[in-house]
């Protein structure tokens, strides 16, 4: 994909991995909307953007911790633009962030399923006129090689609760619905990819677990933009990446059943059922 002129959301933009893809991108000539919930931070980026020479960045402000903050952006970005060239779903917190202990959404949603799962879900259906209008267009989801199956009596992890196994659960249902919408995306254009950028990058959130950073922002942002713009993926979906490289998710991703399962739920708890 040639990337001038094109427009392109990304979740979670005015930090870590989000921030590098963001500031290549508009190096690029794309017209980047970065998302974010820090308001200076997003200053800084779209000064460094401008200085640099590229067209300055559109910030939308918004939690994803929320259903309604997130319709809410949705809700913004069409208002402000006819069409969608490529959603990257960016945004997440780890499995420490705010500490160890069981957190809720604003909705009463174990807060990494929310965050992590939820709201790209959300956003991504939302967004689809944007995207069909746009086509061929793109939805990268940025998940983990850290992947739990889904206990479907226990989704909120009330019981036997950790940190990682909720990141990691959130983190596989990216991949189910990746899998589940290219299926129903077929022939529409639209094309829907996952994967892990790389392993414990240098990034606000690694740290803040504790974890010894092993991998560059650049390196992980250059395996997002190989989705977002790679000749090689165009056209293939349903996919799971490990870096540069096609690979395979946790088993119960390619369970349809599974699947069906999730998808039921999601819809119900954004909304979208009714």
């Amino acid at each position: 994909m040639d990337m001038p002129g094109k427009t392109v959301l990304i979740t979670g933009s005015t930090d870590g991995v989000g921030r590098y893809v963001a500031g290549r991108l508009a190096a690029e000539g794309a017209h980047v909307l970065i998302h974010g919930r820090d308001a200076a931070r997003a200053k800084a980026l779209i000064d460094e953007i401008v200085e640099a020479g590229h067209r300055a960045p559109i910030f939308y402000q918004a939690d994803l911790s929320s259903m309604a903050g997130t319709r809410e952006l949705a809700a913004a970005v069409i208002r402000d633009h006819q069409r969608l060239d490529v959603f990257v779903s960016n945004a997440g917190i780890g499995s420490q962030n705010d500490g160890p202990a069981r957190q809720e959404s604003r909705d009463g949603y174990e807060l990494r399923f929310a965050v992590n799962y939820l709201s790209g879900f959300l956003l991504a259906h939302l967004l689809l006129p944007l995207l069909k209008a746009a086509a061929p267009s793109r939805i990268v989801n940025v998940a983990s090689l850290g992947q739990h199956p889904i206990d479907f009596d226990d989704v909120m992890i009330t019981k036997r609760y950790s940190g990682s196994r909720a990141y990691a659960q959130s983190k596989l249902s990216q991949i189910m619905f990746t899998i589940d919408l290219a299926e129903q995306l077929k022939g529409a254009g639209i094309t829907v990819n996952a994967l892990h950028p790389a392993t414990y990058m240098n990034t606000t959130m690694v740290r803040a677990g504790g974890i010894t950073p092993m991998s560059t922002v650049e390196q992980g942002g250059a395996a997002i933009l190989h989705l977002v713009e790679g000749d090689e993926v165009a056209g293939r979906s349903g996919l799971f990446f490990n870096g540069m490289n096609e690979a395979r998710a946790n088993p119960q991703a390619y369970d349809p059943e599974a699947r069906r399962r999730l998808r039921a739920l999601s819809l119900e708890l954004t909304g979208l059922s009714s």
